[in-house]
């Protein structure tokens, strides 16, 4: 069974002040904390137990926020990353909670949404050798990591914000691994900025021949909440959706009821844990069939 690790660390400087008491990734993206988004992903993937890696000063309310996971039929666990010393690192961290799985990591600033996102997801999520990262057209891949893909899907190149980019594809915070990965981070050096590169990461698999990438093409979204703007960007994404459709994003309780994680019963008792908001309301409505 594939395991979920999700990065939840690092200072957020660029969103400071907010950033200067609480965890970027605590941080509300319209009606939900940001690490909704990102476990909601990673739910969708089929998977059950995740590994937040975070600040040792922001693990308590993250606790306080997520608890064990059981309420949502989940597993979580949390390891504190002392400094960020890149993306990588969380496969060396997460090793032992990994213990020889595949794995699926997402950075807890990344939001995706998309009709047939899950079916990517769990397509993702199937193959039992290599790698896959997901691919997003954007106008500037100069400011990105940046894929090219064939005609099979397969990468065939990969560069950390090039200059003249192969591709308009950039590198989604979301990549799927075999049992391989965290030794493969063990072997990497740090760059010239001093981190563990997740483009390193996927090179050797590019190398190997063992590189899928997943297009996220027109009718997704995908945004990276670094930054004021991405983050109201994406708020206000999430707003225009909800309000026009009536349907939640990044609802943990909903997609814990949809993969079958929890029952009716389990999401009634959710609902009720603050039954005056139009989010519980919501729950109860889903619950009760009435959505």
């Amino acid at each position: 069974m594939r395991r979920g690790i999700i990065l939840a660390g690092g200072s957020g400087s660029r969103l400071a002040p907010l950033t200067l008491a609480v965890s970027k990734q605590l941080l509300p993206v319209y009606d939900k904390p940001m690490i909704y988004y990102s476990l909601t992903t990673l739910m969708l993937a089929g998977v059950r137990e995740v590994l937040i890696v975070t600040n040792p000063h922001d693990e308590t309310a993250f606790r306080r926020l997520l608890g064990d996971g059981a309420r949502l039929g989940l597993r979580i666990e949390y390891k504190p990353q002392a400094s960020p010393d890149g993306i990588a690192q969380a496969l060396i961290l997460g090793e032992e909670f990994l213990d020889g799985a595949d794995s699926v990591v997402v950075l807890g600033d990344n939001i995706f949404f998309g009709a047939g996102f899950a079916d990517l997801l769990q397509r993702a999520s199937g193959r039992a050798a290599g790698a896959t990262v997901f691919g997003y057209s954007v106008v500037d891949p100069q400011r990105y990591g940046v894929v090219e893909i064939g005609p099979d899907g397969k990468a065939l190149s990969i560069e950390e914000k090039p200059l003249k980019p192969r591709s308009r594809h950039a590198v989604t915070g979301l990549y799927f691994y075999d049992g391989r990965a965290p030794a493969i981070a063990r072997s990497l050096k740090p760059s010239a900025r001093g981190e563990l590169e997740i483009t390193d990461v996927n090179r050797v698999y590019l190398d190997a021949g063992d590189l899928t990438v997943e297009r996220l093409g027109r009718g997704y979204a995908w945004f990276d909440t670094g930054t004021h703007d991405s983050l109201m960007e994406a708020a206000e994404y999430v707003r225009a959706i909800e309000l026009r459709q009536g349907f939640r994003i990044g609802c943990v309780e909903e997609v814990a009821f949809q993969m079958g994680f929890i029952d009716a019963d389990q999401l009634r008792a959710l609902a009720g844990e603050a039954p005056k908001t139009g989010y519980h309301r919501y729950l109860r409505q889903l619950a009760d069939g009435e959505i």
